[in-house]
């Protein structure tokens, strides 16, 4: 890849936000953030696709496949070791916070409805 200014913006924000967040706190917290937003983000998906029911088959397949790619880029690498230094580890934590919290969210909207 060409060392443009861009990519040298990208891997320096890289570079802080993983320095940044190798505090147990501050990326707990992410994680946190992140377990919340996929439950609202749940809530939100399943009032605003499940309102008109026009979508619902095609909205469900994107879901699935989200949850699916997420899974994989997650759980493909076999220890933190197989990461090499410059790919942010905590993204794909982020993440898969966010992913879970979108499991749970649907699965305390299906409680709710009774279905």
């Amino acid at each position: 890849m060409q060392n443009t200014r861009f990519n040298r913006l990208v891997e320096d924000v890289t570079v802080q936000a993983t320095r940044w967040l190798k505090n147990p706190w501050r990326r707990l917290s992410f994680l946190v953030i992140g377990l919340l937003f996929g439950i609202f983000l749940a809530l939100v998906v399943s009032t605003t696709a499940g309102q008109t029911a026009e979508i619902d088959v095609v909205v469900a397949s994107f879901l699935v496949l989200t949850v699916e790619l997420i899974s994989w880029a997650t759980y493909r690498r076999q220890s933190a070791a197989d990461i090499p230094p410059s790919r942010p580890y905590w993204l794909l934590d982020i993440l898969n916070a966010l992913k879970i919290g979108f499991i749970y969210g649907m699965f305390i909207q299906a409680q709710l409805l009774g279905s």
